[in-house]
């Protein structure tokens, strides 16, 4: 089974890899956040859609929050972007006049800032449809025109695999076990500040998940008896008590298996899809009743996410060795996964892709 550096296995496995240079210039790498609303019109948080170029999300947080005189805490986001790209996201600010907006100094790293509107709430994390890329992969290898299609039609039918990318993992790739070890050590927990600890304990999720996919990876479009499956068009979950009898909904996009992200209220699979949990865990060292325990005494719920995601609007373009990539993926999803299946590396020139 073909895997890369992160030994996690390919859903495209039987394709070759066409290679390539991602990031050469932040023009490569293009993301658009899509609005899950457009604002009302009234309210004290004033709604911003913003280019920048070369500028983290905190980055850009941090630049409004000096420039326009109000704390950090004022200002809202739906999602991260990376600094190494072109991104357009939204952005609400309370507190401010569209006249206070257009008062703001140019900088290099800002390209447009353009006034949405008032809204009563404040935008918060995941409050977006989902992201739209445009990507360029530079210096492919000659197998591209016949990969490209064949892996992408794979993807578009069956559904891209939903794995974390490897930003969560830090350099070394071992933060999950930093949060493995912070899980069941109260005293080292209480001397980190939250966000750090919570990012490790969250690592630590995003492991166990990943290889909740990499052991389901040839069958990631089969539902399951026993399985935890998701609605696409809400979010909801409901326990499959006849596989065979929903994987016609399955086969429509309309439900898809999904895996822990273990905690409190989180519930786990049963049947096969529980002993594949139950194994994935045990080989950590530990049980799904101890990881939902101490992750009470860590006061996070947890939460089932999808195995595999839908791989949308989908346009490409080979010229010479330049391939030009665009395709839509909802919130929470990662452009890492579908850069992966088609390179069949971790995408040299840079660490990681934007997440949505």
């Amino acid at each position: 089974m073909m895997e890369t550096d992160q030994g996690l296995p390919f859903f495209t496995a039987t394709v070759p890899g066409i290679g390539g240079l991602i990031r050469t210039t932040p023009e490569d790498f293009r993301v658009e956040e899509r609005p899950l609303y457009l604002p009302c019109g009234q309210g004290e948080h004033l709604y911003l859609s913003v280019t920048k170029r070369g500028m983290a999300t905190p980055q850009m947080v941090a630049w409004l929050s000096s420039r326009l005189g109000v704390k950090a805490r004022c200002i809202g986001v739906a999602g991260l972007k990376d600094a190494r790209a072109v991104t357009t996201q939204l952005v609400s600010v309370q507190g401010v006049t569209p006249e206070r907006i257009m008062q703001l100094p140019p900088d290099e790293h800002l390209l447009s800032i353009t006034v949405l509107g008032r809204h009563k709430n404040r935008l918060r994390t995941g409050h977006h449809a989902g992201n739209h890329f445009r990507l360029v992969i530079r210096g492919v290898r000659p197998c591209a025109a016949d990969a490209v299609p064949a892996i992408l039609k794979q993807l578009e039918t069956r559904g891209l695999p939903n794995y974390f990318g490897p930003q969560r993992q830090g350099r070394d790739g071992l933060n999950y076990s930093t949060g493995a070890a912070l899980l069941v050590d109260p005293a080292r927990r209480a001397k980190m500040p939250k966000p750090k600890r919570l990012w490790y304990l969250h690592a630590y999720q995003s492991f166990l998940f990943n290889q909740v996919v990499a052991r389901r990876i040839d069958r990631l479009d089969r539902v399951l008896t026993g399985d935890w499956a998701m609605k696409h068009e809400n979010g909801a979950c409901f326990l499959v008590e006849d596989g065979d009898a929903e994987q016609p909904r399955a086969d429509a996009f309309a439900i898809s298996p999904t895996g822990p992200l273990f905690g409190s209220r989180a519930p786990w699979a049963s049947g096969v899809p529980g002993e594949i949990e139950r194994a994935i865990v045990a080989e950590q060292g530990t049980t799904p009743e101890a990881l939902s325990e101490a992750a009470a005494a860590c006061g996070f719920r947890g939460e089932r996410r999808p195995l595999r995601i839908p791989l949308q609007a989908v346009d490409w373009s080979l010229e010479r060795d330049v391939l030009t990539l665009s395709f839509t993926l909802p919130p929470g999803a990662y452009a890492t996964s579908v850069l992966r299946e088609l390179m069949k590396t971790e995408g040299r020139k840079g660490t990681g892709p934007d997440q949505a």
